[in-house]
Formats: C-alpha cells, structure tokens, sequence
C-alpha cells in the first residue's frame, strides 16, 4: 500500500495514501503551483507570506481527506465511500487554474481560473486529464463538476465549496501562520469532530457549534485585517496599472514586448491557449517586470519599478464610491489613467457570511435532531449576518499629498 508523508507547518502531516493522487500531486500542471503565491500581493504587507498555491491545495486535500475518512470510519448513512477520491481529487485540484496574480491578471485579460481548472482537468493533453483517466473515462467530468458546483451529491460539493468548507478552513489557516496574525486561528480539531454529513449536504452536531462560530469570527477580522489591508490592495492597483500600460503600448510596440515578455504576447493579443496560460507563474511575471524597469517609454519604466521596489500609491478612504473621482483629479495628476485608480474592496472574491444569499447557509444538528440554520441559534453570528464590510479608496502619487488643491478636492469626494 502506497504511503506517502508530507511534513506541513499547519497541519503536522499530510498522508497520501491513493496512487491517483500522488500521481495528481506530481504533474507539471499541479508542480507549477510552487511557483503562484497564494496571497498573491500579501507578501509585499506580511513579508512572511511566502506560501504557495501549492502548500494550500495540498492542506485542503488533508482536510478533505480527514473528512471523508471520519464518515467512512463511522459508517454515516448519508455518506457514499466511493465518493472519497472524487472528493480528494477536487479538494487537491481546485485551485489547479490559479495564474499569477490570478484576480489582477484576470481582471485585466478575462481569463477566469475556475474555468481553467476545469479544462485543465478535463483536458486529453494534460497530465492531471491523462491520470485521472485512469480511474474511469468519465472521473474527470466528475471532478469538474465538483468545481463547477453541479456534482449530484450535494454533500461532495459542500466539502468543497461552501460557508465552512475545507479550502476556506485550510486557507484561513494557513494565511494566519504565514503573515502571523494569530486572529485568524481557530478549532479546527472541534469543528472535524462534529461534522456530520445529511440528505442534502453536510451539519454540524450542536457541540461543535462555538468551534463554528470561532471559524467565522476569524474568517471576518482576517478579511478586515489582511484580505482588505490597504497597502495590499495598493500592490493590485500598481499592477493593474502596469499590465494596463503594457497592453496599451503592444500594438505600436510588438517587437519589444516579444522580446522582453514573450509569454504575454498571447494575451495581448486576446488569443491565449491553455499551454500559454500554464507558462506563466509569479516568477516569469516578476522577470518581466524587471525588464520593463529599464523600458524607454517613461511611464512603463515607472510602473514597472514602482512594482519592483515597492513604491506605492498612497490612498483615501471614500465615503461613497463614485464614478467622477477619475475625471474630476485629471487635470492635477499628471497621466492620472496610469497614476491613480479607484479600488473597491467589495469587488475582492472574498465574502462575509450572509445566509441570505450563500447557497449553503451553516446548519446546525440539534440534539432532537432537527438541522437550524446557526445564526438563528447564535447570537455572535446573528450579529455578524448580513454584515457589509469593507471599503473604497482612491489610490493617487504620493507626491500630490503636498498639492494643497488636490488635497482639497480630495475632501470633497471623503
């Protein structure tokens, strides 16, 4: 029997046990998310946040696998076992499609990084398509479709994609570890031990209900404190920037561009193939930005080094988000389209819990065994429940804090 241990700083250690997936864990396509940040522009706020797309998708399997253990070991009667490596294989691969700078660079050239997974799963010329396969001709539709929420048990998608789900709980975390904000700790061990799976997804038994509510009150300050922290955000909008400036100039500047970003041409060019999209990573984005340092056109050299050497826009909080605030600080920022820029925090693909419009709302099993919905049962998370959070902030140069009518201006949009 194959056995494979994995030394992990969240979860101690991370067994592999399925030839499938030690064989999913080693293609070139699943490899490649060593090289793809995880918090994407964190590190450049929580320098420690080094860690990969990879260590995440690996700690999601472990959660998913612990789960699906637990059910069969206990024998729940709502709970299919051949559904195990089915559940393993989505929870390793769904972030598979993530590219570097994934919501930057898919803001920007329209890609969209779940529909990737899904092809690269999918796909007869990848090694992830080719070794699921294995297990039948259909197994990867069916992983697919895990991802795209239209797998037919609703409790296999719900491990997956959900309000309390394995990818939120590893990445809550392992975000925590790594940037060291010891708010986003919470009971992982309590909230395993009482899941529970039903007919139409998965509950937790009522003495797992405070792990639950602990899960949700750190998933909410790590948004508050990390996700939307404004000088994260400030490295999106400096790369959003840049990416914007690059596109603009390739049609007068083909040549340059080959020759200093070759892999970016494609997307440029609005013709990009799936083997385009899988050379890119952090690293060869980085490289490019480097070379883009040194460009003869001024305002590409700028951007690039403002990315480079952590130069960034400063920013006000908005009290209302607004359309004019571009147009109305034209005229005092010199080439303000690739100087400043509006950020909403709202837009981020990151959300509070809200069972009014989640699909899946958090229930609890109560010791008469009816299923509740938690907030109803929790007054904590009653008050957290349909809490909006967040902000809009106008990112400017630095050196307009000193232009005392831009500054008045300012405060007429705050």
């Amino acid at each position: 029997m194959l056995e494979k241990v994995l030394r992990d700083p969240v979860h101690g250690y991370i067994r592999v046990e399925n030839e499938i997936i030690y064989q999913l864990i080693n293609t070139a396509e699943f490899q490649r998310l060593r090289r793809i940040k995880q918090l994407g522009t964190s590190s450049f706020v929580f320098h420690g946040a080094e860690h990969s797309r990879f260590s995440h998708c690996l700690g999601v399997y472990h959660i998913a696998k612990t789960i699906t253990d637990y059910f069969t070991e206990h024998g729940f009667i709502f709970w299919n076992p051949e559904e195990n490596l089915v559940t393993q294989c989505a929870a390793l691969l769904h972030d598979v499609g993530h590219g570097a700078y994934s919501h930057t660079f898919e803001g920007l050239f329209g890609t969209d990084h779940e529909a990737i997974t899904r092809e690269i799963i999918l796909s007869e010329l990848t090694e992830v398509g080719r070794i699921l396969r294995q297990v039948s001709p259909d197994f990867p539709a069916q992983v697919a479709s895990v991802i795209s929420h239209d797998y037919p048990n609703p409790q296999v998608t719900a491990l997956i994609s959900s309000q309390i789900d394995a990818d939120r709980m590893d990445y809550l975390l392992r975000d925590a570890y790594f940037t060291g904000a010891v708010y986003g700790n919470f009971d992982i061990m309590r909230i395993l031990q009482f899941i529970t799976p039903t007919e139409h997804g998965i509950a937790f038994r009522e003495n797992g209900m405070h792990a639950v509510e602990d899960y949700l009150v750190s998933r909410y300050q790590m948004y508050q404190q990390v996700y939307f922290h404004p000088a994260s955000r400030a490295v999106v909008v400096a790369l959003k920037l840049l990416l914007k400036r690059a596109k603009d100039l390739f049609p007068e500047n083909r040549a340059y561009f080959e020759a200093t970003s070759p892999h970016l041409v494609p997307f440029f060019e609005n013709a990009s193939t799936l083997s385009d999209y899988l050379q890119l990573d952090d690293g060869v984005m980085a490289a490019y930005f480097q070379a883009w340092g040194a460009s003869s056109d001024a305002i590409l050299a700028e951007l690039a080094q403002n990315v480079v050497n952590r130069h960034l826009l400063k920013s006000v909080k908005l009290a209302d988000t607004t359309t004019d605030i571009l147009s109305a600080t034209h005229a005092l920022i010199p080439n303000a389209s690739y100087f400043s820029d509006v950020q909403n925090s709202f837009d981020l693909p990151y959300d509070d819990y809200n069972p009014e419009t989640e699909r899946t709302p958090i229930e609890i099993l109560t010791a008469d065994g009816k299923l509740t919905e938690l907030s109803t049962l929790s007054p904590l998370v009653r008050a957290l429940t349909g809490e909006k959070f967040g902000d809009s902030r106008f990112y400017f140069p630095k050196e307009m804090l000193q232009n005392t009518d831009f500054m008045t201006r300012m405060r007429d949009f705050t």
